[in-house]
């Protein structure tokens, strides 16, 4: 079935203006301040009625959703939003309000913000909040956007643990499921900074069916069709594709050995480049052989 709906998941520091999203939680109004070159212009784009949009901001990942909040509706106001509010959902039973499902019903984007995606999950996991969120996506001109946790609860297996550093030792990436937007792959969020390829690596050989996603900060991931994604923003997506591994020892040592991977494929993606779910197709916006292949250049 065609899905309607746009998926967008961010990285993480979204801003990429004078700070970045080292401290959020105590220099929050100075870590986003957004440009409208950025990943939220092109968000807003994208949106069914551009400026006119109704957006909601879920902040139910963040421990200080009360300065969270205000900060997101200030940055959509600088790029010219006219329509935004914030949802607080901090309990179960919010998600099941008949006005805050009214208000989901007549939103155009909800964007999910950085926290701690297994409190984003255990909250509005299974709730008729989740359930029209699905709905919207799959049948209506709606974008479901998330940032940091809420990018990494976007699909439906999500690392919600793991240790950047020893990742590669077996049992150290805890992973349960997520929100279920789209299937078939892993995100791991902040990914170039906090070193977490290690953890992508061993989400993969676990199941090598499943794509990993890793989204550096102030990049990501505009998914259309379910399956079309192209990169966004400033910085690189790694892609890691384990369906041509051809050994490892994962079943064969002990928790907390570590574990050896042989021929684990992976791709870097910038901006405008695309990467096909159904045929894992990518294509460099920019390649050197352009021309050879027939691609339209500036």
């Amino acid at each position: 079935m065609e899905i309607k709906g746009k998926l967008i998941i961010i990285g993480g520091a979204v801003d990429k203006g004078s700070f970045t999203e080292n401290d959020i939680d105590v220099n929050a109004s100075k870590n986003i301040n957004f440009f409208e070159t950025g990943i939220l212009k092109r968000i807003l784009n994208e949106s069914k009625q551009k400026e006119n949009s109704r957006i909601e901001i879920v902040t139910t990942a963040s421990k200080i959703p009360k300065i969270i909040g205000p900060e997101y509706v200030k940055a959509w106001d600088y790029l010219g939003a006219k329509n935004v509010g914030v949802l607080y959902l901090e309990k179960r039973e919010q998600a099941s309000d008949p006005e805050t499902l009214e208000r989901v019903k007549n939103a155009d984007v909800v964007m999910f913000t950085g926290g701690d995606q297994l409190r984003l999950t255990s909250i509005l996991g299974g709730t008729p909040f989740h359930d029209l969120l699905l709905e919207k996506y799959h049948n209506e001109d709606f974008i479901y956007a998330g940032t940091s946790a809420g990018a990494a609860a976007a699909s439906n297996s999500m690392i919600y643990q793991g240790s950047s550093s020893e990742a590669l030792l077996k049992g150290e990436v805890k992973i349960t499921s997520g929100l279920g937007f789209i299937d078939g792959v892993i995100i791991d969020t902040h990914f170039v900074q906090r070193g977490r390829i290690g953890r992508l690596f061993q989400a993969v050989v676990g199941n090598p069916k499943v794509l990993g996603i890793g989204l550096g900060e102030d990049t990501g991931l505009l998914i259309t069709n379910g399956k079309e994604m192209e990169a966004i923003g400033s910085g690189l997506v790694i892609l890691v594709d384990g369906r041509e591994v051809k050994d490892t020892n994962l079943t064969q040592v002990e928790l907390g050995q570590p574990i050896s991977i042989s021929h684990l494929v992976t791709h870097v993606m910038s901006k405008y480049d695309t990467f096909d779910l159904k045929t894992y197709k990518m294509e460099i916006q920019s390649s050197q052989y352009a021309e050879d292949l027939g691609i339209p250049t500036d």
